[in-house]
């Protein structure tokens, strides 16, 4: 099979069959895809939006964190090559709790391996995701299309499409997001708590150069991360009351940008606001299970957390390249990728570990994200701790680096 999208688009007496088919073509669906199709998987992707569009989108000042990890798997399914010139390295990190001249600090030359992570524009990564798969014979991008039905019995999960097309795989993979309308097709439950918080994402330029490092500061309200991007330019992902945020958003663009400079500093210079400013309520989500018969969660759809550590994409990478292992490695076998038996293995690896970050992520947000005295001078005592016990910082810092634990095959530079 080669890759092709959606023009043209006939309908079909007899369904498109595959091994795997992936219902969303974000950033991590698409990765899924170009693992699997790399190794020899055909699989069909079906995503609303058009190709075309994405491969076409201007700057919107939005980024994604790519760990080292992270960076590691992406170069092992061919996509790392595309996006590596317009990533930017992450040097430092720079950890503060308010104006308290207690912090924590990490730095790269205090580990052997390069950067910490990488910062890199979601349009860029889902643009170099649809070029390599464009280069490989057992992909198919079934784009501008929706899933309207899908029924799994017996050996096979198949979908119908908007188009009156229709597709049957093996198995079937929800990467459609948060509000995952496959995940409550097939009655799984969640556990979901929702922060009183907002997001706020947008890019500034600067006066100053950043020197690669990132800079997270606890404010009453929330983290405030400034992550830098190439140039002389940073991606701000702001936490803020979620009563006040509105008012916030509602600003223009010299009430906005002073608002920000109030929580930024002046250590970079003057500020500018670049693109577009986006706003998501933040929240926490947990589906009970990953997996039905015919059917794995991935990313957004199976968990999501809220970005005082920048994890949620690198969370989901390692989803990807679990669960791309488990279906080679099953395939190969010679058995079915479809069946509880295989696709419990997945479960097993990835939903133990997500709930350990969403819970240090809820606890961490629920630590910093206020101002009373005595918890305040507990955090900042253990950021200055964490910041003089070396043996203790380098394994967080691995840990960030997503080099702790059971790694997958892809995240070792291996091949699956």
């Amino acid at each position: 099979m080669t890759m092709r999208t959606g023009k043209g688009r006939a309908k079909a007496s007899r369904p498109r069959e595959c091994d795997v088919v992936v219902i969303g073509g974000g950033m991590v669906g698409l990765s899924l895809a170009a693992a699997l199709s790399g190794a020899g998987v055909a699989t069909v992707v079906i995503e609303p939006e058009r190709a075309a569009v994405v491969t076409k989108a201007g700057f919107d000042g939005r980024c994604s964190a790519i760990a080292a990890a992270s960076r590691t798997a992406l170069a092992g399914l061919g996509a790392w090559q595309a996006m590596e010139r317009h990533a930017q390295p992450i040097l430092e990190i720079r950890v503060s709790d308010g104006a308290s001249p207690l912090f924590l600090h990490y730095d790269h030359r205090e580990l052997d391996g390069g950067p910490l992570g990488y910062m890199v524009e979601n349009r860029i990564i889902r643009r170099a995701l649809l070029e390599r798969l464009a280069g490989l014979n057992d992909a198919v991008l079934m784009d501008g299309r929706r899933v309207t039905a899908l029924r799994r019995d017996g050996a096979w999960a198949t979908l119908s499409l908007d188009d009156g097309t229709r597709v049957r795989a093996r198995l079937a993979v929800a990467a459609d997001g948060r509000n995952s309308a496959t995940r409550r097709g097939a009655a799984i439950t969640v556990t979901e708590r929702r922060y009183r918080q907002t997001g706020i994402v947008c890019t500034v330029a600067h006066e100053r150069p950043h020197d690669g490092i990132a800079q997270e500061h606890f404010l009453p309200a929330g983290p405030f991360a400034i992550l830098p991007m190439t140039g002389r330019r940073s991606s701000i992902v702001w936490t803020e009351h979620a009563a006040l945020a509105p008012r916030i958003l509602a600003l223009d663009a010299a009430g906005f940008a002073e608002e920000m400079s109030l929580r930024f500093g002046d250590y970079l210079g003057r500020l500018k606001v670049q693109g577009p400013r986006f706003s998501y309520p933040l929240g926490l989500l947990h589906a009970h299970r990953y997996v039905a018969p015919r059917l794995a969660l991935i990313g957004d759809a199976a968990h999501a957390i809220h970005p005082i550590a920048g994890q949620g994409l690198n969370i989901a990478l390692r989803d990807v390249a679990v669960l791309a292992e488990v279906i080679v490695d099953t395939l190969r076998l010679g058995l079915d990728p479809g069946s509880l038996v295989s696709l419990e293995g997945y479960q097993r690896r990835r939903r133990f570990d997500n709930s350990l970050m969403l819970a240090a992520t809820d606890g961490l947000n629920r630590l910093f994200s206020n101002d009373l005295a005595t918890l305040r001078l507990a955090r900042d005592l253990g950021l200055a701790a964490v910041n003089h016990a070396p043996p203790l910082k380098r394994l967080l810092m691995r840990h960030a680096m997503g080099l702790v634990g059971e790694l997958p095959r892809l995240a070792r530079g291996e091949a699956l």
